[in-house]
């Protein structure tokens, strides 16, 4: 069982016809996403021409003229990424759907900024990191060692340097988790 932003998701295992099963999971993406009113045309889902190797899934669509992403890194291979990438999706379209959150909420839970690749980039040059660093473990192991030395109640302490490592960790937080 993996908790995925406040969410308890069933793992998949996929063993064959994985590259099919990921198609579905993308049709199963845009699916959701035209009930709450998304264009289809307005949404990209990029697939892997080999579902099994280890890459990250992602989605981005507009709505309402925003930008909105997610992207999910922590399965063991494309597909299995994809599963959990429409999982989060489909819960959080249903939330709208039943009236339990607004679309408004929807989009604040997406919504990302066009030039958040590079705020990526430089998240993880702050850290130390290599620029494809997926490792959320990693990253949070470098977090807690600078937050020690960045803190404005010790000796070494930063207030500024410490908002942005503050800042940094969210960025990927989100990309990561």
């Amino acid at each position: 069982m993996l908790k995925i932003k406040g969410h308890e998701i069933g793992s998949v295992v996929v063993k064959g016809a994985s590259n099919r099963r990921a198609v579905q999971f993308q049709n199963n993406i845009i699916t959701i996403l035209r009930k709450i009113g998304v264009n289809e045309n307005d949404i990209d889902i990029p697939l892997e021409r080999m579902a099994m190797k280890r890459a990250k899934a992602s989605a981005t669509w507009w709505i309402s003229d925003h930008r909105m992403h997610y992207s999910h890194n922590m399965q063991k291979n494309y597909v299995e990424n994809l599963y959990v990438l429409s999982r989060v999706i489909e819960i959080e379209a249903n939330r709208v759907l039943s009236g339990e959150n607004t679309i408004s909420e929807f989009i604040s839970e997406f919504k990302e900024d066009s030039d958040v690749y590079n705020k990526r980039l430089d998240a993880r040059e702050f850290f130390g990191c290599d620029h494809d660093e997926t490792d959320f473990e990693i990253i949070n192991q470098k977090y807690k060692a600078l937050s020690k030395e960045l803190h404005p109640d010790k000796p070494t302490g930063d207030i500024e340097k410490f908002k942005q490592l503050n800042v940094a960790h969210k960025i990927l937080k989100r990309e990561l988790t």
